[in-house]
């Protein structure tokens, strides 16, 4: 179970998270009433998202004129994206996020083909959902506002029907943001501090190109396709409108000058859906061309898979990335070798066994009152998760939606502590005891530099300690 995964897993009575929309803990809590916390459960929503997303794809190269060989492409082009399998493998909102802009594009393509103006209301919804999902729906909303501005399609602006879409996925946002500005807007704490402490600065030119890497080296003629497609041709200048989603989502993340190279993701599909009718209209009808590009797409995505999915072990991964010259792009926090998204993954186990050895080592007395306390969200999902079947204590949480939760009724009278540095410790503890390192050698380095401590006596209660001690990035 990853990272996300575990952080997703929220302990029951906290069912709704506030450092981010509560859409994705929603569904979560469906599945989990429905099919259990098993690792198949969790990540089977992502896997049939991502499949949604394919299907969508396909739909979106129809609606733009494309045959069955367009349609196809288009659909292999999104499952061959390597930032949509990875996104795809582990449950998160990006998953939910990908689908739900896929869903709208879809319904923003039929809008301009002549549909029925209804929905413009469906599209209302969707939007509303995806800002329920996750804030960057507005750089999709910012997009069909352009597109809208800048093409033939701004008659619809002198209709109700855009405006009411409008309205719709603001009133479905709005309890969210209410909420924001009640509590002193954590969410812009949370990217500020992101980008400050983790991410670091990515230039425009940075960012273009790893968006080449994350979506598959030989998608990048499908894009500048879908440019030339919308932008040049007769019959692809009517969906410019949808295609300046995807340019004005790209242009806000390049010179934002602190975006993961995944935050675009969400924005591929209409693009490779164009590029693939550009593609089968260049063809003109010559099926070699079309098999080509479709076989050239798979090699590269089934060679580079590895890297997308934890599908070997840690030490196999490095040894294949290295053989490949492939070396991830640090941000201020390294990832220890592999790609973070994977390096995210190896945590918990790292984290969990001398956790409970620890646990494990203590007389029964002090087992009876011992408290958890961890430092990241990864690391409280794994205690309070995986850590049920070594009958471990509930654990406390520093980080994001944890430290906004607080100690609870925490007494930090005698605390298992996994944290670093350990000089912030003897700020917060009369005396802490290192009891056992943390052996992770591909997790990120801030991890690495994590042990395991036992503290006693917190020198104040917790609840007055906790504003020092929590960590929202």
């Amino acid at each position: 179970m990853g990272l996300h995964d575990r952080r997703a897993v929220l302990p029951r009575q906290h069912r709704s998270a506030r450092d981010h929309p509560p859409l994705s803990i929603a569904i979560l809590g469906g599945v989990r009433a429905l099919l259990g916390d098993s690792l198949f459960a969790i990540r089977v929503v992502p896997a049939l998202l991502g499949g949604t997303t394919v299907v969508l794809t396909g739909l979106m190269a129809r609606e733009m004129g494309g045959g069955r060989a367009a349609q196809g492409l288009a659909g292999l082009a999104a499952l061959t994206n390597l930032v949509h399998l990875a996104l795809d493998s582990f449950y998160s909102m990006n998953a939910i996020e990908i689908a739900l802009w896929a869903v709208a594009m879809l319904l923003v393509l039929r809008i301009v083909n002549g549909g029925d103006r209804r929905h413009w209301l469906l599209l209302g919804v969707i939007l509303g959902a995806g800002l329920l999902n996750k804030a960057s729906m507005l750089w999709f909303g910012a997009g069909l506002g352009v597109g809208l501005a800048l093409t033939p399609e701004r008659h619809w602006l002198r209709t109700p029907w855009p405006w009411m879409a409008g309205v719709i996925a603001i009133g479905c946002f709005a309890p969210f943001v209410w909420w924001q500005w009640s509590n002193g807007w954590p969410f812009l704490e949370f990217n500020r501090n992101a980008a400050a402490h983790k991410i670091g600065h990515v230039t425009p030119i940075a960012f273009a190109s790893e968006q080449i890497l994350a979506m598959n080296p030989l998608a990048a003629p499908l894009v500048v396709g879908s440019l030339a497609y919308c932008w040049v041709t007769e019959s692809g200048r009517r969906y410019r409108a949808a295609m300046w989603v995807f340019v004005t989502a790209f242009l806000l993340l390049a010179f934002s000058g602190s975006a993961r190279s995944h935050y675009l993701a969400p924005a591929y599909p209409i693009s490779l859906a164009a590029g693939s009718v550009a593609v089968e209209r260049l063809a003109r009808g010559r099926r070699w061309a079309i098999r080509l590009t479709a076989t050239a797409l798979s090699a590269v995505a089934i060679a580079a898979a590895p890297l997308a999915m934890p599908l070997l072990s840690p030490d196999a991964t490095a040894r294949y990335q290295n053989a490949l010259g492939i070396r991830p792009r640090d941000e201020i926090q390294r990832s220890g070798g592999l790609p973070m998204h994977l390096a995210l993954q190896l945590h918990a186990a790292a984290v969990l066994e001398p956790v409970a050895a620890v646990y494990a080592s203590l007389p029964p007395d002090e087992r009876s009152r011992v408290e958890i306390l961890t430092s990241y969200f990864g690391e409280t999902g794994a205690v309070n998760v995986l850590g049920r079947k070594l009958r471990l204590p509930r654990s406390i949480g520093l980080h994001n939606q944890y430290g906004l939760w607080g100690p609870g009724d925490a007494r930090g009278e005698l605390m298992i502590v996994v944290h670093a540095p350990e000089a912030e410790l003897d700020a917060w503890f009369t005396t802490c005891e290192r009891r056992a390192s943390i052996d992770c050698p591909y997790c990120m380095e801030l991890l690495q530099a994590e042990a395991v401590y036992l503290c006693r006596n917190a020198r104040r209660p917790l609840r007055d300690l906790w504003p020092q001690m929590r960590m929202y990035e």
